[in-house]
């Protein structure tokens, strides 16, 4: 019999769980949950089987990070940032979360490899090439606040590491991913071919 002394892991859930941690969070897989903060320092993600096909720990992980940004420092210490998912009063903030989701990822072209899951999809896709201003929406004024954390503040050199490392991944996958794949549906800049 051979002796495994190694597991394979997806770089680019490498890539987003050690950023995670950097960030003081500790990714746990838990299939009793989709996605839950403790406000402790750890955030469950649900296993592999309870996401939708086009989900990664990777996009969740994203997501999270975005919701800290938006939320501000006080907000890492309340479970789920100090939101219900199900108060209407909550929806502008989720909204203003995906928002800098998209302005983040945008800048690397991979906007739709780590887009937002479920229901709020719809909102994520039907978002203007310029996420961050949109004077219909009070959502644009609330994620400029993420905005400013994410690119001024103490997250601002590993988020913009772990972007990049992932488009990286994206330059060279894209080019021999099946049509199916949302590998394919990359747009990497050209400075990562």
């Amino acid at each position: 019999m051979r002796t495994i002394q190694s597991a394979y892991h997806d770089p680019v859930e490498l890539i987003w769980t050690e950023t995670a941690c950097k960030f003081g969070m500790t990714i746990e897989r838990d299939p009793t949950v989709f996605a839950s903060w403790d406000g402790c320092g750890v955030l469950k993600i649900g296993v592999p089987e309870s996401l939708d096909a086009d989900d990664s720990l990777a996009q969740m992980i994203f997501h999270e990070v975005c919701h800290a940004l938006v939320e501000g420092p006080d907000a890492f210490h309340k479970p789920d940032w100090g939101l219900q998912i199900d108060n209407p009063s909550d929806r502008v903030r989720e909204h203003a979360c995906l928002r800098l989701q998209a302005a983040l990822a945008d800048q690397h072209g991979l906007r739709e490899l780590l887009a937002a899951t479920t229901n709020l999809r719809k909102y994520y896709d039907a978002l203007p090439s310029d996420p961050l201003h949109d004077n219909d929406d009070p959502a644009a004024e609330v994620a400029r606040h993420g905005w400013d954390r994410a690119k001024n503040g103490p997250w601002t050199s590993p988020l913009e590491q772990a972007l990049r490392m992932t488009a990286q991944i994206a330059a060279a996958v894209t080019a021999v991913a099946p049509a199916d794949s949302l590998w394919s549906r990359t747009n990497v800049n050209s400075e990562y071919h």
